[in-house]
């Protein structure tokens, strides 16, 4: 069965599972889409590690668990979403230590959680694409949606924040500084994101 690459497109709130989100990863070299329900935990460390902007006080579970890779010297090749059966999807991460490739069962929100911090590949088979993969065809000028098809709007929720509406729009940049430290602090990352998009647009 051949591989497929994937990229995360986003998260947003699952729409079908109360307190969820949905991961949406996205074929590279296709149109398909994978969503994949995951819990908060998991949907917040991996908004925070594609951040980056963003560093935690304190070491999330998975940040630790990257320090523990590091220090000894063990590495996250790849991550194979394997597996789908009755609406769970079961990953594999490829880590290799000493020239040793081993492979480790895991849950699929925390392998890609690991996948962004070691800028790890991630995979499917096109059996499983086949299975759960949904044609996403983004609209241009407006253009319409064909049955059976989704736009990314149905995916992806986009927090829409104007200028002129921002919350933040009083505040100088001394003041957004001190309240995006103070956010991170209070490990308030969704604040935090927002405070940050506010800074870079006055930049």
């Amino acid at each position: 069965m051949s591989l497929v690459r994937l990229n995360i497109k986003g998260i947003s709130y699952s729409q079908t599972q109360s307190g969820a989100y949905a991961l949406v990863l996205s074929e590279v070299d296709g149109s398909r889409t994978l969503p994949i329900v995951i819990g908060a935990f998991e949907a917040q460390s991996i908004a925070i590690a594609l951040e980056k902007e963003i560093k935690p006080p304190r070491p999330l579970t998975h940040d630790l668990f990257k320090s523990f890779a590091d220090r000894f010297q063990i590495v996250i090749k790849q991550v194979i979403i394997h597996k789908l059966v009755d609406g769970v999807f079961y990953s594999s991460l490829i880590c290799e230590r000493d020239g040793i490739e081993e492979i480790i069962d895991t849950r699929t929100s925390d392998a890609i959680a690991l996948a962004t911090r070691f800028d790890a590949p991630i995979f499917t088979y096109e059996n499983i694409l086949d299975k759960a993969g949904i044609y996403l065809k983004i609209n241009e000028e407006d253009e319409e949606v064909s049955e059976g098809e989704f736009s990314l709007d149905d995916l992806i929720e986009d927090e829409e924040v104007e200028a002129e509406d921002s919350t933040f729009s009083k505040d100088t940049l001394k003041q957004l500084t001190e309240k995006l430290e103070k956010a991170v602090q209070n490990e308030d990352y969704e604040l935090a994101a927002k405070i940050r998009d506010e800074i870079n647009k006055r930049s």
